[in-house]
């Protein structure tokens, strides 16, 4: 008689691993499951299930039963990550690191020298330990550290091993074990990498050819060298974050695109899950993860930011480590990954209104240079719809050089104290916050200025996504940032000239936002976008909002109403063509649509008229808008080399109904001077 079709895996488990009561567990596409393959094994269904209710069994199957059970405990020695843990039990078995040869070790620095591997001495990234950075005022004393050459690197305490990196500086290596979900790591490891089956390896690509070029915070080497061993060396939430990134580009592969996506919302959950319990035994892939779940969704982002930001200390990331005893690879990592942090404590900052997590008198990382970098040039990948990789590293160099400029005007004019002493300013308000604004402007021009050709909005090449669009966005925000705070501290006392200068060159960084969104190719959309993207295209409606809202008379204020309906056009057509970042900030455009108008009803008055009568004396004549609302003409007032002209003069008479901004790629420069006299002297 023909044999019985043998059963599907989901069915029930092979007959090893049923005999050794363990889980079965296929990685990949492979026939053979884990253990089978460890033990150089067929991997067979052929005994039905023993009967659960049976009489005692005879003495030689009791003593085999026990030499199956001391088998099991004993691979389960060798290989834990080739087993799973009930998320119901209560004995803590170590993760372990399977080796080709068939053996395996708790930690990297046990591998033999057969077994070549970026993590032997790692600090960051071990594999059963975490660290805890040792402090200046911690109950160990510093100055006893001694050398690291000089003395034992690793020395054991109470507590754990503490290992020195400097003559200054050491660390508490503390177990695992023991900490809060750790018993779950390896079920958790297995249930997101069942959701994403068998598509992990997939996901994996995707995410290094489009997300890790332009966000640059993991080590492609170090990865895929964990990877190609066993997805359960991973900490739970990196991995789970890797795919949830890489699910937003599915289509981008020809082969993922014709399958059914998997269940990511499930995946975004047991991430978070998974990354509350890391956090108690923190690592860089715990704070990796977190950059990486910040860019998937921006979800509860203030609270998930200020948590890494407290183990980032803990980890030592705010320090230079270039002279740490410690690989090279994890040098240049850490530096990469204390920036990312740094651009997302003060991007959060600014989304949310709230202090920023770090202070910069506290972030001593030495900047980004090339050999920080795991990857250049010669690494491109010319797949279809792959990012640039030395493009990606040049844009991630400016994004952290742009944020300490936006760390700068932060903690400048909205700080608590800062905003204390410009509102108890008076009728110098408008002076004081130019004052304080200049330094952070001259950097803004230095910054904008020193972008090589390879970041214009133009640079884009056949087959390649390009996202430079999230770099000039960012700066585009920090520059409304800016003039939206000199637009608040205009006041009906203010100088009628201060008042139409400010107006006139806040109108140009308003309709140099408009032309940069409209200038946007499908190389930009299609691409990665920082995490603040969606609320940098939020500060571009309300800045306009805000022009609207202290319009002088009606024509101007007919014209930011037009141009916001505009821009409101160009957010909705994109979104609804995949680009849905931008869903957001058509959200909060009609949000502050809406409070103006309910102003407007609950004063019973035109607000921009109150202001004209306010500020400015109308104009004799009505032919142009910005001369009505008080934008000088150029032959009475002198501004610095323009943003837009490259004579060096604005024309300031020409109607906002017809003006049209230039290239957003021409240099800029811009300065506030009335009769020669220069208003930063205020």
């Amino acid at each position: 008689m023909p044999s019985p079709q043998p059963p599907k895996r989901k069915e029930r488990p092979c007959d090893a691993c049923r005999k050794r009561k363990s889980r079965c567990v296929l990685e990949d596409d492979s026939p053979i499951c884990v253990l089978c393959r460890f033990h150089n094994q067929e991997c067979t269904f052929l005994h039905n299930p023993q009967s659960r209710k049976r009489k005692a069994p005879p003495a030689d199957a009791i003593n085999d039963n026990h030499a199956n059970e001391a088998e099991s405990h004993h691979s389960r020695r060798r290989l834990s990550s080739a087993s799973n843990i009930s998320r119901k039990s209560t004995v803590v078995q170590s993760r372990m690191i399977r080796t080709t040869n068939g053996t395996g070790v708790e930690e990297y620095a046990d591998l033999d020298g057969s077994m070549p591997s970026l993590l032997k001495r790692t600090l960051g990234l071990q594999n059963n330990h975490h660290s805890q950075y040792i402090g200046a005022t911690r109950g160990l004393e510093p100055s006893l550290l001694g050398r690291p050459s000089d003395v034992q690197i690793q020395i054991q305490l109470a507590e754990g091993t503490l290992r020195r990196m400097s003559s200054t500086e050491a660390f508490v290596l503390l177990p695992d074990s023991g900490t809060q979900g750790y018993a779950e790591e390896l079920s958790d490891l297995d249930s997101i990498e069942e959701i994403v089956s068998p598509h992990g390896r997939a996901l994996v690509d995707l995410y290094f050819r489009i997300v890790f070029p332009s966000f640059p915070i993991l080590h492609k080497g170090v990865y895929l060298e964990k990877y190609n061993r066993s997805f359960r060396e991973f900490s739970p939430p990196l991995l789970a974050a890797v795919y949830l990134l890489a699910s937003h580009y599915w289509t981008y592969d020809d082969a993922l695109s014709k399958q059914t996506k998997p269940d990511f919302k499930s995946l975004e959950k047991l991430a978070r899950k998974a990354l509350s319990d890391t956090i108690h035994r923190p690592k860089l892939s715990t704070v990796q993860a977190g950059l990486l779940l910040l860019q998937h969704t921006d979800t509860d982002s203030a609270e998930l930011t200020a948590q890494l930001v407290s183990v980032a200390y803990g980890l030592g990331l705010h320090l230079d480590a270039s002279e740490w005893e410690i690989p090279a690879w994890e040098k240049g990592l850490r530096k990469r990954l204390g920036w990312g942090l740094f651009m997302q404590s003060y991007w959060t900052s600014l989304g949310s209104g709230r202090p920023p997590f770090i202070h910069t008198s506290n972030w001593g990382l030495q900047p980004v240079t090339d050999s920080d970098f795991p990857e250049n040039a010669s690494h491109e990948d010319d797949q279809e719809g792959s990012s640039e990789v030395e493009k990606g590293r040049i844009l991630f160099t400016h994004m952290i050089s742009l944020s300490e400029i936006l760390a700068e005007l932060l903690e400048t004019v909205f700080g608590v104290k800062a905003m204390r002493e410009i509102s108890s300013a008076g009728v110098n308000e408008l002076a004081l916050v130019l004052e304080k604004v200049k330094p952070v402007q001259i950097k803004l021009k230095e910054w904008f200025s020193s972008l090589p050709d390879c970041l214009s909005m133009e640079s884009t090449h056949i087959l390649k996504l390009n996202a430079v669009g999230y770099l000039r966005l960012a700066y585009v925000a920090t520059e409304i940032t800016l003039h939206r705070r000199i637009i608040l501290a205009l006041s009906p006392t203010t100088d009628p000239r201060l008042q139409q200068i400010c107006r006139s060159v806040a109108h140009e960084r308003f309709m140099f936002a408009i032309d940069f969104v409209q200038s946007l190719k499908p190389q930009h959309l299609s691409s990665f976008w920082y995490f603040a993207s969606p609320q940098n295209f939020a500060l571009i409606g309300v800045f306009g909002t805000l022009l609207l809202s202290t319009a002088p008379n009606t024509e101007e204020a007919d014209f930011y109403r037009s141009k916001l309906r505009e821009y409101r056009w160009i957010l909705k057509i994109n979104s609804e063509n995949g680009a849905r970042y931008m869903k957001p900030a058509m959200a909060l455009l009609d949000a502050n649509m809406a409070l103006l108008t309910a102003a407007e009803t609950h004063n019973g008055t035109n607000k921009s008229h109150m202001a004209s009568k306010q500020a400015v004396p109308a104009a004799s004549s009505s032919s142009t808008a910005l001369t009505n609302s008080g934008f000088t003409p150029i032959d009475r007032y002198t501004m610095d080399e323009q943003y837009y002209s490259s004579t060096g003069g604005v024309d300031l008479s020409v109607s906002p109904a017809v003006y049209s901004p230039t290239s957003v790629s021409q240099a800029q420069d811009y300065g506030y001077e009335v009769d020669g006299r220069s208003m930063w002297a205020f």
